[in-house]
């Protein structure tokens, strides 16, 4: 049977927050982009900084607390010191780190210098890690060292530098896909204007508020869903991100640091139930479930309507949203408020735009596509791998789906 393409076209509209006002317009290429975006994501940064500089940026419990000040200067100052390491323009910085304040700094400074961060998650075995590092050719690991003084003094230092010269269409950030869990993990590359988009995308949908968000962030910052997709965007609100190294910590951290959002992946907050029942906090707006809702094991304990329902009891005045994506996207793309249903994916939003391709693409059945300013031109030095996964702007995902004629998107059941 023939392979067919169905669009199925969003309306160009308005963004619902007042921050993220600048409309969507279609390319020549056909692609949704907003306009009016900054040339880069280190000019956006730094607006923020100099409008909330007093505000934290970052709080680690245990550990620093960061004003966007300290912040700025501290990465600054890392940017500096890579500089004088001979690395600038880009050039790929590995961050490999434990979740925490410094793992911020890193990447800021990575960021600041010029380079190209590059993310590799702190948990992947040497071997997978040293194999991602060397696909990325990597000019300089940020890694923290190994003791605890050499973690303190592990980073370039210098006088503080900032590089303010990109613009929108150039590589910002090399992220991975599912590292240590396929043959081999592919680098995507992220432009400026594919995270700024995905930025603005998510403040939108979130209606994320300017009046000092503290947003609990428990995704790993080496993903798309952790970095693109909550710590940038909280940033750009002047908001403030609170990490915990230590789940364990995580009922006193939502009262003693008075937490508006928490976001996390649906096996981490199934993970969390035990420890969070019996709790109430009435403070917390949102909680937003990021990743596949698959990764749930099938078991009564932890189905998506239990889950749901125990955070719903933890945390009464919030309202749950479930964000699917793929590192191919920024990590974005579909999202669906208070859904319980393990099939159920969600609306597009921001620029994102579906399709279905195969023989039932026409019944409404097929593999999903997406396009949008959030998603990547191709793969890190792989035109083959870019080759087969797209068709013109289209990402093909992977994900069997069905779409509804309102366009909600369900996970279609294996054959």
């Amino acid at each position: 049977m023939s392979q067919l393409l169905v669009e199925y076209p969003q309306a160009v509209s308005e963004p619902r927050n007042a921050w993220c006002d600048n409309p969507l317009a279609r390319g020549a290429d056909g692609v949704l982009r907003y306009g009016n975006l900054t040339p880069a994501l280190t000019e956006l940064l730094d607006i923020q900084v100099h409008t909330f500089a007093a505000r934290e940026a970052v709080v680690e419990v245990g550990g620093p607390r960061l004003t966007y000040r300290e912040l700025w200067y501290s990465a600054s100052r890392i940017a500096g010191g890579l500089q004088e390491h001979g690395l600038g323009y880009g050039d790929r910085v590995a961050v490999r780190m434990p979740v925490g304040a410094r793992w911020v700094q890193a990447f800021l400074g990575a960021l600041l210098s010029g380079a190209v961060p590059v993310l590799v998650h702190d948990g992947l075995p040497d071997a997978v890690a040293a194999r991602v590092i060397r696909d990325s050719r990597a000019d300089f690991v940020l890694d923290g060292g190994g003791t605890a003084a050499a973690y303190r003094d592990a980073f370039p230092d210098s006088a503080a530098f900032i590089d303010d010269g990109a613009s929108l269409g150039e590589l910002a950030l090399l992220c991975y896909t599912t590292p240590g869990l396929e043959l081999r993990s592919k680098g995507v590359e992220l432009t400026n204007e594919n995270l700024l988009s995905a930025i603005r995308s998510v403040v939108g949908a979130l209606d994320m508020p300017t009046d000092g968000l503290r947003n609990l962030v428990l995704l790993p910052l080496s993903h798309a869903s952790g970095c693109v997709d909550q710590l940038l965007p909280t940033f750009a609100v002047g908001g403030t991100v609170v990490l915990t190294p230590d789940a364990a910590s995580v009922p006193e951290t939502l009262v003693a640091e008075g937490i508006d959002m928490v976001s996390a992946t649906p096996r981490i907050f199934a993970g969390l139930l035990p420890d969070l029942e019996g709790l109430r906090v009435e403070r917390v707006r949102q909680v937003c479930s990021a990743g596949h809702r698959a990764e749930l094991a099938a078991t009564d304990a932890h189905t998506p309507d239990v889950v749901a329902t125990a955070l719903r009891e933890v945390f009464p005045e919030a309202r749950q949203w479930s964000v699917w994506g793929a590192t191919e996207t920024s990590g974005i793309g579909l999202a669906r408020d208070d859904a319980t249903a393990r099939d159920v994916l969600g609306f597009a939003f921001g620029g994102t735009e579906l399709a279905l391709w195969g023989p039932q693409a026409e019944t409404g059945h097929g593999e999903l596509l997406c396009r949008g300013p959030n998603v990547t031109r191709r793969y890190w030095n792989d035109p083959q791998t870019t080759e087969s996964r797209f068709t013109g702007t289209w990402f093909h995902t992977g994900n069997q789906v069905s779409i509804a004629p309102d366009g909600l998107v369900r996970r279609s059941a294996p054959e």
